[in-house]
């Protein structure tokens, strides 16, 4: 009986790491759509909340995205009324951006979605084994703390 087709790529834990990851985007992204948001609107999101008041350029910074990009995703989310742009305090030639009450509500809406999508991709594991696989992931992508 003939091997299954490639084989040999299908044992690599790279091939492994990329279907899991594509699975675990799939699944954050419709649970995302639910709430009306795509992926990067959610990132940029939870990096406002978490370093509010952020200046527009920081922000990109921190959350690895290119300027021009970073200015598509925040007319979105201001159009949305979820975060405002406003001259930043400590330098006023720079915008400073912070999440509006009703921005704050729906990351939490869409955090809990995040988590509930997150269950699902683990959802053939234990609790051990969830645990220790959280753990070895954190190793290999270098993300221990």
């Amino acid at each position: 009986m003939p091997e299954a087709p490639l084989a040999e790529i299908r044992s690599l834990p790279s091939w492994l790491l990329g279907r899991a990851a594509a699975r675990g985007r799939a699944l954050v992204a419709e649970a995302l759509a639910g709430h009306g948001l795509k992926m990067w609107h959610h990132v940029v999101l939870s990096a406002v909340r978490d370093l509010a008041p952020v200046a527009q350029a920081d922000l990109g910074r921190g959350v690895g995205l290119d300027p021009k990009d970073l200015v598509g995703v925040l007319n979105d989310l201001q159009a949305g009324g979820l975060v405002l742009r406003e001259p930043d305090p400590r330098d006023r030639r720079k915008n400073a951006v912070s999440l509006t009450a009703e921005g704050a509500h729906l990351l939490e809406r869409c955090e809990r979605a995040a988590r509930e999508a997150n269950d699902t991709l683990l959802e053939p594991l234990s609790a051990a084994e969830r645990d220790r696989f959280m753990e070895l992931l954190a190793r290999i992508s270098g993300t221990r703390e």
